[in-house]
């Protein structure tokens, strides 16, 4: 195992792993960027390639690639093996299955279940069926294998009994969403009395969803009709057209977007996120060239799935169909990006139109539809001044109207989280509804923001910076800058003198005799064969603090860290001495007393002497 893992880090780079999550910048000879982990304005973690670790200093979280894909991707060390394994094109050696984690087994499961739909597809005759369909729909061969559409056949357990057959046990396969538990008190007519699971799909075209390593795991289905008539027989059954798999422990729908792992890159390289709602829509946006786009799969925008969004651009476009007079699930998803910041323009759609209609007749006509997005707030008061003459209940020149398309944008201009922008758009709804800027502004104060984050940064940011004693800071502080002083070995023999370091960790007092040499990193590769990882971790991270947080004057720095470590101590002392003092004084052993009094008052000298 442990040459697997080396044979992983020699081929993987961490800044291109950690960069394909996050969006790096370019700090010397290091990159930075803000932290995934914790909520942070200002960038504090730091990637290094000489190093090939990262380390967030506000958080003080950090480590190798495997460290990050387990915090990042929320698995446990052997599934983050897996996912560089197969990252890097290392072949793990052959596990015992008992030995595979539970969502080891889940990724093989979709894995077999999304080969099992791809064979039904091509190989089956109602599959061809299927295939015709989605080339009249636009989608070119190519799309449906890059995009590994299939089709799951209108059988009870067919896909059920085949990864039975490949040694899963049917409980699993329900935990993997793709099999639904028999309920004694359903209405469905099971046509096996005995049957205990059934497969969720049957007689549906399968769009599998991948995660930001291209590994499935979940499927949607749209119900597959082979004409008009038996699509209205579907419906009037109540079939749903479109069905996606439950919440399992890889896949849940509020924190995946449909097409980021294909368009993470395109998003970064052009600045810019195309939303779409369906699956149809991402394939044909990608298949025209549009391949910065990804979709919400019907749901709206949730914080888990902008707060991901942000690592790659903070410009979006959307193309939904959007009722801003209603309180719907998009408008609050739109509201809620609105707030995090995001630069949003609407691509406004034609009535009864998606982005897959427009691109599959002609994608020139979506390319138009881009550059002619509207900003938000435009298309906001573009919205809501068209219901002029809606029974004067929209119309801008009566008071009923005024208040009413008032209730629609004052919330919208209230999340503007800039002041200057914010002041700008009460001007415009001023001049435009004829009413003083001063009565707009007062209407404002009243306007109160659902807050639909509450919870969201408590759930998201369980990492919360470690606590330590000013002793510790102190001496990590004191190790930071002696590499900046690396080359004045006299200067920092004549100021730190051994009583110092003696009251370092042990850890620290290893890491301070390898960094207070001239050359540091020529030692560093015996320091490895002889400590452990944790003690060679944080000289790592020690070197790279030095690098990314330099101080301009580090002798006087290293003047005063010393001497307040130096005072920290001596009250250490002193706090010990006392309780010394008043057991001798209980036992009355005055000689003791006696000796201790005077170590006491030694000390309180030194201490008032040294300030």
């Amino acid at each position: 195992m442990l040459s697997s893992i080396e044979e992983i880090k020699n081929k993987l780079d961490i800044v291109e792993v950690v960069g394909s999550y996050i969006k790096l910048q370019k700090c010397g000879q290091n990159f930075r960027a803000i932290c995934p982990f914790h909520s942070e304005k200002k960038p504090s973690f730091f990637v290094s390639p000489s190093r090939q670790i990262w380390h967030c200093f506000g958080c003080n979280l950090g480590g190798d690639i495997f460290k990050f894909v387990m915090q990042i991707e929320r698995v446990e060390f052997g599934d983050a093996l897996r996912i560089l394994a197969q990252r890097a094109g290392v072949e793990l050696k052959r596990q015992d299955p008992k030995l595979k984690t539970e969502r080891q087994r889940l990724y093989e499961i979709c894995e077999l279940a999304c080969q099992f739909f791809e064979t039904q597809l091509q190989k089956s005759k109602i599959g061809q069926n299927v295939k015709k369909y989605l080339l009249t729909r636009g989608i070119k061969e190519e799309s449906i294998k890059k995009w590994r559409l299939g089709y799951a056949p209108d059988t009870w357990q067919g896909l059920s009994d085949f990864l039975v057959g490949k040694g899963y046990k049917r409980e699993e396969i329900v935990k993997a969403g793709l099999a639904i538990k028999k309920e004694s008190d359903t209405n469905i007519q099971y046509p096996i009395s005995n049957i205990q699971s059934y497969d969720r799909f049957r007689g549906r075209i399968i769009f599998p969803v991948f995660d930001l390593n291209s590994q499935v795991i979940g499927f949607g289905g749209r119900v597959f009709a082979s004409s008009a008539e038996a699509l209205a027989e579907a419906e009037k059954k109540e079939v749903a057209k479109y069905l996606n798999i439950s919440n399992t422990s890889l896949y849940d729908k509020s924190r995946v977007l449909y097409g980021l792992n294909a368009a993470k890159i395109k998003i970064r390289e052009k600045n810019q996120c195309i939303l779409v709602e369906g699956y149809t829509d991402a394939i044909l946006a990608h298949q025209a060239g549009f391949d910065n786009t990804v979709a919400t799969s019907g749901t709206a925008l949730t914080p888990f799935q902008l707060r991901i969004l942000k690592r790659y651009s903070q410009n979006l476009l959307t193309a939904f169909d959007m009722d801003i007079a209603g309180q719907s699930a998009t408008k609050k998803g739109i509201d809620l990006a609105q707030r995090q910041g995001f630069d949003i323009k609407v691509i406004t759609m034609p009535k009864d139109s998606d982005p897959a209609d427009i691109i599959s007749k002609n994608p020139v006509d979506f390319k138009k539809l881009i550059i002619s997005a509207k900003s938000i707030l435009d298309f906001y008061f573009l919205s809501a001044f068209s219901c002029v003459g809606t029974v004067g209940k929209f119309d801008k020149k009566t008071p009923e109207g005024k208040r009413e398309i008032s209730k629609i944008l004052l919330p919208v201009i209230k999340r503007i989280p800039n002041k200057i922008e914010q002041s700008s758009w009460v001007q415009k709804l001023s001049r435009d509804l004829q009413i003083p800027e001063e009565a707009i502004f007062e209407e404002l104060k009243k306007v109160k923001v659902e807050n639909t984050t509450a919870g969201f940064l408590e759930e998201n940011l369980t990492l919360t910076p470690e606590k330590k004693t000013r002793k510790e800071l102190l001496e990590e502080k004191i190790l930071s800058l002696t590499p900046q002083l690396s080359e004045k070995r006299s200067f920092l023999s004549d100021l730190i003198d051994k009583e110092i370091i003696y009251a370092f960790s042990k850890e620290n007092q290893e890491i301070f005799e390898i960094l207070k040499r001239p050359s540091p990193k020529e030692t560093v590769p015996d320091f490895k064969k002889k400590t452990s990882e944790n003690l060679r971790e944080k000289l790592t991270t020690i070197q790279l603090k030095a690098e990314v947080y330099p101080e301009e004057k580090p002798e006087e720095e290293l003047q005063i860290c010393l001497r307040e470590l130096k005072h920290i101590l001596i009250k250490e002392e002193l706090k010990k001495i006392s309780q010394d003092i008043k057991i001798a004084k209980d036992n009355g052993d005055l000689k003791k007393l006696s000796s201790l009094l005077e170590e006491f008052n030694d000390l309180t000298k030194k201490l008032s002497s040294s300030k």
